[in-house]
């Protein structure tokens, strides 16, 4: 990137002695490595044609690819006519640096405004290489304004071998648009609507026309202005060669739905990565994932022999949701460029009958079982220093339909365009609280010793938790059931601002001491997503409900990233009904770097300097050198 020499002579003037960090305007000399727009467009999906929030005029918006250790610019545009934006949240990378990066709207950063673009910077760091998503933060923005972002290793050696790869971006389709659904979801008690289970799960945003029985969603009739244009109903076609090892990408970019796929006659899969971490090979004949998850597994193809013995050369990816009412069957192909004479015609439509069984129950799958490559610091019980509870329950009232972490909802808020201080109720702040950390320095910390004494870890006046760099805590995610009324489900539990150990679940209630015996000889995998079953018993398990039973996950979290950070379900629908909390760590000191208010002027206002649009440069924040 070049500068005019009075840019340098600027960029000299401001630069801070004690952090780093220095401005720059990023003026028509500034190149961005990525560009994404992110505009509302009516797109053919699946035999439908929906209005939906797109990347660059596709969902799944294109593949970010970086380097550890490498500075990248990502400038996002919000193209949108009145909507906020924050694209993007980069799912599962720490952002602790770089503060203004993380994309969580009223918790990092404000959300950028229509018509303005923000330009992001992204350093992986030595040991995150692997698979990752990007997506907006903003109400169900997220359900086709998502990404895959791949992380390459900077000497550019894996620790498994392979020739090639393969992107796996797993989405859904539902029959209403985004406004529909944040309407529904927000409604008042007599207004509120369930927007019900997605229509279908797509490959790479492709997928057949939906199988579901309900008449109301039988696809409608779709033409194209351009008769060359891509045929908009259709499977993915993943292609392989022969006698080839691949590694393949999964990344859960679903809204709602856990879900298992497996691939017809392919039982041979080997899992080396989970959430962006190396693991130990593990065997496996499918993959059971939930929104924010992902998993890398390696896989060797048949051999021209083994194909000409099976008499085929094509073969399904069956893939269904699991754990919720309704459960359809999408698909993919992977098909084998071969010279072998088999019939390579795609179906046009979906088999009328599943060719694979996959089992429903899975809850246990995987559990103590995936270990880390390498040693990943793993801390003893003994360095443990608390543990935080955080229960996942439903809560209906005449206001209406919320899902709430311990009783308490967190939104961000789609229309705040001022800047007045927090409203202290247990909902969400008019300001960002890391912008008001950078303005009021330790009065915007909450009270940690009032939180962990009297609250369990919760702050009420700033509805935050605090922590403190160094801490070593339990969090136990639990999900409560509340009766026959509803709110019994599965949740993925995603941590924003680091990995943390995921030490296990179970049904019942938790009792840390058994399951300290579990953990004995055996190290936990860092993770930045996990799920949360709903355990239910006997022959209930996907038939019906049983309420009386619990469920529980544990993480174990090394405070060591100092940044104002999410901790929330990750299905959309519940984070917008307020299934969110916000994490503090650290104190204003460690937050900010020691950074001063008037170095980050233009970030602490809602479209401030640090926000670009058509008539203004932005003066952005460095805090990488390469």
């Amino acid at each position: 990137m070049f500068f005019s020499f009075s840019a340098l002579c600027y960029i000299l003037s401001v630069l801070p002695s004690a952090t780093g960090l220095r401005q720059v305007r990023h003026d028509a000399n500034f190149q961005p490595d990525y560009v994404l727009r992110v505009t509302e467009q009516t797109i053919a999906v699946a035999c439908r044609t929906r209005l939906s929030a797109v990347v660059n005029g596709t969902s799944p918006g294109p593949p970010i690819y970086l380097k550890e250790n490498q500075t990248t610019w990502i400038r996002v545009y919000n193209d949108f006519a009145s909507e906020n934006l924050t694209m993007k949240h980069w799912h599962g990378l720490s952002q602790s640096v770089a503060p203004w990066s993380d994309g969580t709207p009223q918790a990092s950063q404000w959300p950028i405004k229509a018509q303005h673009f923000f330009d992001y910077e992204i350093r992986p760091q030595i040991g995150e290489a692997g698979s990752y998503l990007y997506h907006s933060h903003v109400a169900f923005q997220a359900v086709s304004a998502a990404g895959p972002i791949i992380i390459e290793e900077v000497d550019g050696q894996h620790p498994y071998d392979y020739d090639d790869e393969k992107i796996i971006f797993l989405s859904e389709l539902f029959n209403l648009t985004d406004a529909s659904v944040n309407k529904m979801l927000t409604a008042p008690y007599e207004d509120f609507g369930w927007p019900g289970d997605a229509e279908s799960i797509l490959v790479n945003g492709k997928g057949y026309a939906s199988l579901l029985p309900d008449e109301t969603l039988t696809p409608r009739p779709w033409s194209s202005p351009d008769p060359s244009a891509e045929k908009p109903c259709g499977p993915e076609i993943i292609e392989v060669e022969p006698d080839t090892i691949y590694r393949f990408r999964t990344i859960g970019g679903v809204a709602l739905s856990p879900l298992v796929f497996q691939l017809q006659d392919h039982d041979n899969l080997t899992i080396i990565s989970a959430d962006a971490r190396y693991t130990q090979p593990a065997s496996t004949d499918l993959i059971q994932m939930g929104a924010g998850q992902r998993y890398d597994f390696i896989i060797h193809t048949k051999t021209e022999e083994e194909l000409r013995s099976l008499g085929r050369s094509m073969f399904w990816m069956q893939i269904e949701p699991r754990y919720r009412d309704i459960n359809s069957t999408s698909y993919a192909i992977l098909s084998y460029k071969t010279d072998l004479g088999f019939n390579s015609t795609v179906p046009s439509s979906a088999p009328p009958e599943t060719p694979i069984d996959i089992p429903f129950n899975n809850q246990y799958w995987m559990e103590y079982t995936l270990q880390p490559l390498q040693p990943n610091g793993f801390p003893s019980a003994k360095q443990v220093t608390r543990q935080v509870f955080l229960a996942s329950s439903q809560l209906i009232s005449k206001s209406g339909f919320s899902w709430t972490v311990s009783n308490r909802t967190w939104t961000e808020n789609n229309e705040h365009e001022d800047d007045t201080p927090y409203n202290n109720t247990n909902s969400t702040p008019n300001t960002p609280y890391l912008v008001d950390i950078y303005r009021r320095g330790e009065a915007a910390i909450p009270d940690y010793n009032k939180a962990v004494q009297e609250y369990g870890g919760w702050d009420p006046d700033f509805n935050v938790y605090p922590a403190k760099v160094g801490e070593v805590v339990d969090i136990i995610l639990i999900n409560e059931p509340n009766g026959i009324a509803g709110g019994f489900d599965a949740h993925p539990w995603h941590i924003h601002g680091d990995h943390v150990y995921d030490l296990g679940s179970g049904p019942g209630t938790y009792n840390a001491t058994e399951n300290e015996e579990k953990l004995t000889g055996y190290n936990p995998i860092q993770r930045d997503t996990s799920l949360l079953f709903k355990y239910v018993l006997g022959n209930d398990i996907g038939t019906g409900h049983d309420y009386t039973s619990q469920g529980w996950r544990a993480w174990r979290v090394k405070i060591q990233n100092p940044g104002v950070w999410m901790v929330h379900c990750h299905i959309l629908q519940h984070m917008i009904m307020g299934m969110q909390s916000v994490w503090v760590m650290g104190n204003a000191s460690e937050i900010t770097h020691g950074t001063t208010p008037d170095l980050v002027q233009g970030y602490l206002t809602y479209g401030g300097d640090a926000y670009g649009n058509s008539t203004h440069n932005p003066l952005v924040n460095h805090y990488y050198e390469d």
